[in-house]
């Protein structure tokens, strides 16, 4: 189906979310009729902060707005929904636009398959009415059913559309890009080079991927690195939780912009405990690169004036390899807490592999490694 059909159909005009691949071809629209345009489009830190948008653009309007996300968003939206947004409380009504991984039968990541499975039931116990969206769904079908949900919104009730794999289709291409000059990958290895033994926390991504095969080219083990495959925003909690109970070791955390907004209160956690052994790095190429490339609001925020706010005696942002090895060596040597802030372009290999080991191996093999 056109994502036009889906828009026209839905007819709504504002719309927050988090970018979801499942939903390229949605998002790709957003992009290309309203860029970041507040009044009908903003991207959001998570999921339940497009949730709270939604509901004071309804207030605001008495119109229905739309919540896009992956299916794993789902559990940073339970909590505003039941307490905010339901009919037994504010009775604000949204549409959802949910992109199904791990779907029952269709292969994913492994971060992907329990999500799927409860992905309908979550709904369900949530009291939203849905419609899923196959790739032969008719425009008249999904008019049907939006005439359906018409009532249920108007009584302040939320529904939503799940969206299987390739349902959706655009045919602008839209193109992401930066003005910054590093690759992520290359900054990975110049993080690899400084850490030696100590163990690394990489976030959910493509980072983790990045660290994955370069272990592999360095013919090295996977035993010093926790790849956190899913819980996006949540590998420097993770970090502190190591942190603190192994105080003699350096613990390096690789964290993603997008990431690091998703849950931005860990700083200020990290920041208050503010453990000497940690060295947190955030790359900010501005983007939600793994899902497609729609931008953050990284690049129009201080990263390094909000963690020194949030009490990190130490951070920079550095913009070249330079200076990026400079900053990794002073850490690396210095006994307090630590940030960097890696200006990142947009971009990856093609031919980017996935962890060839399980979530458990992963893990299995890790704390083995920290005992």
């Amino acid at each position: 189906m056109k994502v036009t059909s889906l828009i026209e159909i839905i007819g709504a005009d504002f719309y927050s979310g988090v970018p979801d691949s499942q939903l390229r071809a949605f998002c790709d629209y957003l992009i290309d009729r309203y860029g970041t345009d507040p009044k009908h489009h903003i991207i959001a830190a998570n999921e339940g902060n497009a949730v709270a948008l939604a509901a004071g653009y309804h207030l605001a309007t008495g119109k229905n707005p739309v919540v896009y996300m992956q299916n794993s968003g789902e559990g940073n939206v339970i909590n505003p929904i039941a307490s905010l947004m339901n009919d037994k409380v504010y009775a604000i009504p949204c549409v959802f636009i949910i992109g199904w991984r791990g779907e029952p039968g269709v292969h994913d990541e492994p971060q992907h398959i329990y999500q799927g499975e409860v992905t309908l039931r979550l709904l369900e116990d949530m009291d939203i009415a849905y419609f899923v969206i196959f790739k032969d769904t008719t425009e008249g079908e999904l008019a049907a059913k939006m005439e359906e949900f018409q009532k249920m919104l108007a009584m302040g009730k939320q529904v939503a559309f799940v969206v299987r794999k390739g349902a959706l289709e655009f045919d602008n291409k839209i193109k992401y890009e930066n003005a910054n000059t590093m690759n992520r990958e290359e900054i990975i290895r110049h993080i690899v080079e400084h850490t030696g033994n100590d163990p690394i926390v990489s976030t959910t991504g493509k980072a983790s991927r990045e660290l994955f095969e370069l272990r592999e080219a360095r013919g090295e083990g996977h035993e010093k690195d926790f790849l956190t495959v899913g819980s996006m925003g949540h590998a420097s909690s993770i970090a502190l939780g190591i942190a603190i109970q192994k105080p003699d070791r350096k613990i390096w955390i690789i964290d993603g912009d997008g990431a690091a907004l998703m849950h931005m209160g860990a700083m200020a956690v990290i920041g208050a405990n503010a453990p000497e052994n940690i060295i947190h790095i955030v790359i900010n190429n501005g983007a939600h690169e793994t899902v497609g490339g729609m931008p953050t609001v990284a690049e129009k925020i201080e990263l390094v004036t909000i963690a020194k706010g949030c009490g990190y005696p130490n951070a920079v942002s550095v913009d070249n390899f330079e200076d990026l090895d400079a900053e990794l060596g002073a850490a690396k040597l210095r006994n307090e807490l630590s940030l960097i802030e890696v200006k990142c372009s947009i971009g990856a290999r093609d031919d980017l592999g996935r962890p060839t080991t399980t979530a458990r191996e992963n893990k299995n093999n890790f704390v083995d490694y920290l005992r």
